[in-house]
Formats: C-alpha cells, sequence, structure tokens
C-alpha cells in the first residue's frame, strides 16, 4: 500500500467559510425543521417524484428525519475530513503536491456538506409549505439544482486538481 504524508492543512479563509456557512445552515435547518414540525398537520408529504409533486404521505415525524439524517452527513464529512491521505486522488500523491492536492480534496467534502445542508433544508421547507397547502410540489427545477450544487463543485475541483498536474 501507498504511504502519503500525513500533513495538518490550515483553512483558507475560503474553507473557513464553507464550515461556517455549514454549521449556520445545519443549525437553521433544526430551527426550520422544529417550527415547521409544531405548525404541520399530522399528515405530510414524505416523497416526491422526479416532477417534484408528492407522491408519498406520512406522519408529520417522519419530517425529523431529515435533520438527524443532515446532522449524520455533517458529522461524518467533517470527520472525513481529518483524514485527507485516506482519499481517492487522480494523481500520485507525493511530499510536493501532497498540501495542494489534500487542499482540493477536503475543498470538495465542505462544498458537498454546504450544498447538502442546503438541499434538505429546502426539502425541509417545501415540504412545510406543500403541508399547508402553500405550495403543490417542490418544483420541476429542483432535481437539476441538486445535481448542479453536488456536480458543479466537484468537476470544479477535478479541473483544478488536473490542471495542478500539469505544472
Amino acid at each position: 500500500m501507498e504511504t502519503r504524508p500525513k500533513i495538518k492543512l490550515a483553512l483558507s479563509p475560503l474553507d473557513k467559510g464553507l464550515e461556517l456557512k455549514s454549521k449556520v445552515l445545519l443549525f437553521l435547518m433544526w430551527l426550520l425543521a422544529v417550527y415547521t414540525f409544531i405548525q404541520m398537520p399530522d399528515i405530510i408529504p414524505t416523497h416526491f417524484n422526479s416532477a417534484g409533486q408528492p407522491d408519498k404521505f406520512g406522519n408529520k415525524w417522519t419530517s425529523l428525519i431529515l435533520p438527524v439524517i443532515a446532522t449524520l452527513i455533517f458529522l461524518g464529512l467533517t470527520k472525513l475530513n481529518h483524514y485527507p491521505h485516506l482519499f481517492n486522488y487522480m494523481r500520485k500523491i507525493t511530499e510536493e503536491n501532497a498540501k495542494e492536492q489534500y487542499t482540493l480534496g477536503t475543498r470538495i467534502l465542505r462544498f458537498s456538506k454546504l450544498a447538502i445542508m442546503l438541499i434538505f433544508s429546502m426539502i425541509i421547507l417545501y415540504t412545510y409549505l406543500i403541508a399547508l397547502g402553500f405550495s403543490t410540489g417542490i418544483g420541476v427545477l429542483f432535481l437539476p439544482l441538486t445535481f448542479g450544487l453536488l456536480l458543479i463543485p466537484a468537476i470544479f475541483i477535478v479541473i483544478q486538481s488536473l490542471a495542478a498536474k500539469k505544472k
């Protein structure tokens, strides 16, 4: 097995901002979830089809599953970010490129964490709006938006990593 350098990364202002925004969004998600739980009727939408229309309904207690899952994802990605030497990379990691590659690897997890917090918050909000009759669905653009929020930063990081390879 390849031995990679283990280094402690200093967070850039961008990385600090991503972490802070993710923490704030997670906190706001919990506030939103508790508020909407109190306000919602007993039966709420629990699943949406690809067109953004609710296609399954269930007990309002299920609305608390999303913030729990989001919290577990948040904690898992935060912990995983402490071990960038274990990630998969598109190039061989050396002492010379480790800091740059590890920074890019951890940054994609930070972008993903922020995107997931935003997506889950939107689902909670739309579930609430639909349950109270203010909306009929989450919208046909929700699925492409979700893919964009998750894939665009990943593509950008891959391009940066490949550009670093040419240096």
